[in-house]
């Protein structure tokens, strides 16, 4: 495996323009133009993303350790767990990151990606994604190609209802959007619920918990970029887990490793939301 600060592996983010802010949260851009095959595991996000792949063909690893090949482009998430994914000599991709909503919004389903990975274009029965990516495969750089999947989008996009506008813009951890929005739609809160799931492919208490861990891991980075040694107790506490056990637990729910072991692999891990 080679480690991801050689310069032979290139990555980077691409910020959307401010129309674009409730449908992408970036854009992600990695190339390997090394002799040897790239391996990086990617942390959980709870989004669903769309992944063009050029040059040779990129794989992904779930963690039943089954090998999924990327054709072009393929569509999956939420993103649950981390998985792993390779990049051969010669082989780039470029991933969009859905936000909330915004996948639905765009395919008008969800269900499907939750237990697999699909071409897009087995989504909407025609070969427009595929069209898409010859058209990217000609593009100089990948802020072209960002630019033109944005005009892409345009028509297919419907707009955000007002259920699911209120869910979005309820960013503290502390409230109860579910009951907030209840309320203010005068709905029952199963219903709620039920859009939830049904638009954003993940409960409140599922994405709970992993906002939860994820505020964990940008301690732990920004303990490890000052060469600082990780107060773990502090961690927990700042947090809100119960004990040592309950931090362990979701290390080894959503990237199959331990605290410990999490430090030790840290730099063959991609954050996308750092």
């Amino acid at each position: 495996m080679i480690p991801a600060q050689l310069p032979e592996y290139h990555e980077f983010r691409i910020p959307v323009p401010q129309e674009f802010e409730n449908v992408f949260t970036h854009f992600y851009f990695a190339e390997n133009t090394s002799a040897e095959t790239i391996v990086k595991t990617l942390l959980p996000t709870y989004q669903t993303l769309l992944l063009f792949c050029f040059g040779e063909q990129a794989a992904m690893s779930t963690r039943e350790k089954t090998i999924i090949s990327v054709d072009k482009c393929i569509v999956f998430g939420p993103v649950r767990q981390a998985f792993d994914y390779m990049l051969p000599a010669g082989s780039s991709i470029l991933v969009a990151n859905f936000k909330d909503d915004a996948f639905f919004r765009f395919f008008g389903k969800l269900s499907f990606v939750h237990t697999t990975a699909k071409h897009p274009d087995q989504l909407l029965d025609e070969n427009c994604f595929t069209n898409l990516w010859y058209e990217l495969s000609h593009l100089q750089s990948a802020t072209e190609q960002v630019n033109r999947i944005l005009e892409f989008c345009i028509p297919y996009l419907q707009d955000q209802d007002t259920i699911s506008k209120l869910l979005s813009g309820i960013e503290n951890d502390h409230l109860n959007p579910i009951k907030i929005v209840s309320e203010q739609t005068n709905q029952t809160e199963r219903n709620i619920q039920r859009k939830q799931k049904e638009q954003f492919g993940y409960s409140i208490k599922e994405i709970n918990r992993y906002n939860r861990f994820l505020k964990a891991i940008k301690i732990i980075e920004k303990e490890t970029a000052k060469q600082e040694k990780v107060q773990w107790f502090h961690i927990i506490d700042e947090c809100g887990y119960y004990d040592q056990s309950q931090l362990i637990h979701d290390f080894k729910h959503f990237l199959n490793i331990s605290p410990a072991q999490y430090l030790k692999f840290q730099q063959d891990i991609c954050n996308p939301k750092s």
